[in-house]
């Protein structure tokens, strides 16, 4: 009996013992991982809470560049584990990080020291970076009083995140260290849509390039409203918006105004840009798609007359339109740069498609799906018509090489024909 009870007390020792030792293990474990857990912002200011990323952030299936990513030493968002993606294969780093976040030394490396300026505006600036593979981004570094804010900085990383399609720019990774805040995209490298059409040093652009232009950014919005979920109005579509890459198909940039449609749709203030604002939007303060479509209405006649909203382009619509039926008549407000070299079908119904989209009724304007379809089909009855030249033409040449052959054979046929006639003559004398 002494005995078992000896052993019944070694045994709930040994088992107390195991027990504290299992505690302590989880306990350190525990302590470790929060200890690793990634922190966006620097050690002077924690307000910048953790940006939700969809854990898949990068599309394997989306062209992030004109050639691939190129990258320094980008920290995880998921892992917090720094990663250099000289050493590490692309596929893994995107299937386990997600959106990158770049350290300040490794940005201003890529950068000259911010040297590498492209561009510049009420945003901050934009500088063009060569990663350690050679390859080039784009380094949008926030203004600190920037009316983009550190709000809207949030907004487009984490829409950004989510969001992927071929219309729109894609963003590799971005920075909030030492009071900045920077976004890292891909380096689109013919620039805006309105450098294009109002930099008198570029060679002006080709009309059938301004309505393959307006299909892109038509269905990179309908990507917006129809295909993303929770669904998303951009709130600031214009020419400056529109980035260009080296084939000069067009991609939607700047998502810093955007809104998921379930978030409430009215604005204390207004936000975007005047001209391109549709004015149910300022009269009631409340956004919706319909707003995005007066946006690209207004970008579309943009694209027609080579003006923007501050050189009047409005009243040139409505003097416009009181001299056409709808349908025709706008060819007295094509881009004068344009040189007459223009369908005159594609342009009225171009035309007629902008006048849609810009009508005060938002009800009476047509969905981004709309557009895209129409757009689509002028393409595709222009590739048709061409098809139709070129057979014709083809056809043609065949007939007049045809007839050239005929041509050529008839006078020896027509000489045997005579000689045989002789023949006939000079038996008869004979």
């Amino acid at each position: 009996m002494e005995k078992e009870s000896h052993g019944l007390i070694i045994g709930i020792s040994i088992g107390v013992v195991i027990g504290v030792l299992l505690a302590i293990t989880a306990f350190v474990c525990f302590r470790r991982y929060h200890r690793r857990r990634p922190q966006i912002g620097n050690s002077s200011s924690r307000r910048a809470a953790t940006v939700p990323i969809r854990a898949n952030g990068v599309d394997t299936c989306t062209v992030l560049s004109d050639s691939s990513i190129g990258t320094e030493s980008p920290k995880s968002i998921q892992n917090g584990m720094s990663l250099w993606l000289g050493s590490v294969r692309k596929s893994n780093v995107v299937s386990a990080s997600g959106i990158l976040e770049y350290s300040y030394k490794d940005l201003q490396r890529a950068t000259y020291n911010f040297t590498t300026l492209i561009g510049q505006g009420a945003y901050g600036s934009v500088y063009k970076a060569q990663m350690s593979t050679g390859e080039m981004v784009a380094v949008k570094v926030l203004a600190t009083d920037s009316k983009q804010g550190e709000k809207e900085f949030q907004t487009e990383v984490s829409l950004l995140g989510r969001l992927h399609h071929r219309n729109l720019v894609n963003l590799v990774g971005y920075c909030a260290e030492k009071g900045q805040h920077m976004l890292i995209y891909v380096y689109m490298s013919r620039g805006s849509l309105a450098s294009h059409l109002y930099d008198e040093k570029l060679e002006p652009l080709r009309w059938d390039l301004r309505v393959q232009i307006a299909l892109d950014v038509a269905r990179g919005l309908e990507y917006l409203h129809d295909g993303a979920v929770p669904s998303v109005v951009h709130r600031d579509i214009k020419s400056s918006n529109i980035l260009l890459d080296q084939s000069m198909r067009a991609r939607v940039a700047d998502f810093g105004l955007s809104r998921e449609e379930m978030v409430s749709k009215h604005a204390s203030n207004i936000r975007g840009t005047f001209g391109y604002l549709d004015p149910e939007y300022i009269s009631t303060r409340s956004f919706t798609k319909k707003s995005d479509v007066y946006s690209f209405g207004v970008l579309l006649f943009e694209l027609i007359a080579g003006k923007n909203p501050l050189q009047g382009l409005s009243e040139y619509i409505e003097l416009a339109a009181m001299t056409t039926d709808g349908k025709g008549g706008w060819e007295e407000i094509a881009d004068s740069r344009l040189d007459g070299k223009y369908d005159l079908q594609e342009l009225n119904e171009v035309s007629a498609l902008a006048y849609k989209c810009v009508n005060r009724a938002p009800k009476k304007r047509p969905s981004m799906r709309d557009s895209v379809q129409v757009l689509s089909r002028i393409i595709k009855s222009r590739h048709e018509r061409k098809r139709h030249t070129h057979s014709s033409s083809a056809t043609t040449e065949e007939v007049t090489i045809n007839v050239e052959q005929l041509d050529h054979r008839s006078p020896t046929s027509g000489h045997q024909r005579v000689e045989s006639i002789d023949s006939t003559a000079d038996s008869c004398e004979v």
